[in-house]
């Protein structure tokens, strides 16, 4: 074992670099691991390390000095207790700069600890399986290393601590050229992406242990990783980042690789979670334009190229700048087809040969292929900013399933107008309230999104119609289907919709006024059917 130096080593100045000489080494991830003892070892580092990790650097040729040795007490309860000992934490949390502090540690023949690098079990991991045994749960529940990355941390004017594989190169790079000193700066910053590290494993424990008795829990600890600075906010003078929650299985550009085009900005990561949401909830070649976080066409298809000039259809002046998520390869042909407009994104899982070439002739689009195949996590809850709290829900869900839904009127309903109630349905889930969506063979014709009167919403819906297609509106609207988000508290929407030649209503029901909305559609002939569940989104 070392002998600890006399307290002359006044290196560790609060505003200097130290020079690190010892360092300890226990990590679960070894990725990278021995790359980095090996520039330790260069440098003349004494490397202390405790069971996998330290056999692993013997097997790589270092020479290693087990923690036991360091504390004269080998490990006990089947390894649960190996670094909980006060020769270590001395080592750890003594003051450089304290007299008497060093003094202690030479009293006490304690060698001081310069660096720390220690990564945690996989409790995140464990747990994310589908079913996971609660002892194994448990037991990857690490006590010893937070408790050393906490000491080091909080005594960071005289240690440094690493956390991440991801530094490595960094500390390697100031290391190498500092001659084995490592600066203030760095050692603070590791420091705070040390505290960062534990907050987020004690919050991934607590979620887990409260999820046993309760979905919301009186304190709620939610951790989350900045994935990307953006390129601003909603507007240009805001700053803004993406950050995703630690512990679920997918984000919003987890499996997305960007192809072309311009950074991301706020707004466009927020139309591209609608679009992508929209899209997901069709299994047929489908097509989402979506502006102002608003669905502005959308449509299903044959192929991919007719989903989308379908959905252009609608309302091709909101699509200017819009974003546009496919479910589908893209072509050279609808690549063509899209060229013609100005985008702001287009996602797709995939481009063939040649579209690319016709896409990234315009510089701003960015181009997004997603290759994200994971599910989203079915317990991620719905979360919204207010003044000093956050407002939390459960997940909307999926759409309902067409047995659970009740035909209200006399009138009963042909396959085909089911087919344009459901899909406007699916559509108007994803609109902002009030929200009104008129359909016709698997595409929007009018969308009335946001207005404080669902008749409204009915009345721009039938205008952004009439507004896009003209004198053929009037034909196209003949035989459609509407939706409406929520129940109609009068029989004045579907009147209007029914007046612009709607046949089949879908809405969730609820009213005090049902029987008279139902007798101004039997009045009509007109189908009308109750979802039973309503969907704002606000």
């Amino acid at each position: 074992m070392s002998e600890a130096p006399a307290d002359t080593r006044a290196e560790a100045a609060n505003d200097g670099a130290i020079r690190v000489r010892r360092a300890l080494i226990s990590v679960s991830d070894k990725t990278g691991v021995i790359d980095f003892a090996k520039t330790l070892a260069g440098l003349g580092v004494e490397i202390l390390s405790t069971g996998g990790t330290a056999s692993a650097l013997r097997d790589a040729g270092l020479e290693v000095t087990d923690v036991s040795e360091f504390t004269g007490q080998e490990e006990i309860l089947g390894g649960r207790v190996k670094t909980l000992h006060p020769r270590l934490h001395g080592a750890l949390l003594a003051r450089r700069s304290d007299a008497e502090h060093m003094a202690t540690l030479e009293r006490e023949g304690i060698a001081p600890i310069d660096l720390v690098c220690v990564n945690l079990y996989p409790f995140e991991e464990t747990v994310m399986a589908r079913e996971v045994d609660p002892e194994t749960a448990v037991e990857n529940i690490d006590i010893g290393g937070p408790t050393m990355i906490r000491a080091a941390a909080k005594n960071h004017d005289g240690v440094a601590v690493i956390v991440k594989p991801e530094s490595y190169d960094a500390v390697c790079a100031e290391l190498e050229e500092s001659k084995g000193e490592i600066s203030a700066s760095t050692r603070h910053w590791l420091a705070n992406e040390a505290f960062a590290q534990t907050a987020r494993y004690d919050a991934a424990i607590s979620r887990w242990f409260s999820s046993e008795y309760e979905d919301f829990p009186a304190h709620l600890t939610i951790a989350y990783e900045k994935e990307m600075d953006l390129a601003y906010g909603e507007n240009p003078h805001q700053r803004a980042a993406l950050y995703s929650e630690s512990g679920l299985r997918s984000h919003i550009l987890s499996g997305v690789s960007k192809l072309h085009g311009r950074a991301l900005s706020f707004n466009n990561v927020l139309d591209l979670d609608s679009a992508r949401r929209l899209t997901a909830d069709f299994d047929q070649p489908a097509c989402t334009i979506v502006k102002h976080n608003n669905p502005c066409g959308v449509a299903v298809g044959d192929n991919v190229l007719d989903a989308y000039r379908k959905a252009l259809a609608c309302d091709p002046m909101s699509a200017f700048g819009g974003v546009i998520a496919i479910n589908r390869p893209i072509g050279v042909e609808l690549a063509e087809a899209l060229h013609e407009n100005f985008i702001e994104v287009l996602i797709a899982p995939e481009f063939e040969d040649g579209a690319l070439d016709v896409l990234q002739q315009k510089e701003a689009i960015r181009i997004l292929c997603d290759e994200e195949r994971r599910e989203d996590n079915p317990n991620e809850r719905d979360v919204k900013r207010v003044r000093g709290g956050l407002l939390v829900q459960d997940r909307d869900g999926d759409p309902e399933p067409r047995e659970l839904m009740e035909v209200v009127t006399k009138t009963e309903a042909s396959e085909d107008r089911w087919r344009d109630m459901l899909f406007a349905w699916t559509v108007v889930r994803h609109v902002r309230s009030n929200a009104i969506v008129l359909a016709r063979d698997g595409a929007t014709l009018g969308i009335g999104a946001g207005q404080m009167s669902r008749v409204d919403s009915v009345r721009l819906a039938v205008e952004k119609c009439r507004d896009a297609r003209g004198e053929e509106a009037d034909g196209l609207l003949a035989g459609s289907a509407v939706a409406s988000d929520a129940f109609f508290p009068f029989a004045d929407g579907p009147e209007a919709a029914i007046e612009a030649g709607a046949t089949a209503v879908i809405q969730p029901g609820g009213s005090k006024r049902d029987a008279e909305v139902i007798e101004a559609c039997d009045a009509a002939g007109v189908t009308m059917v109750f979802t039973k569940h309503r969907h704002f989104r606000h």
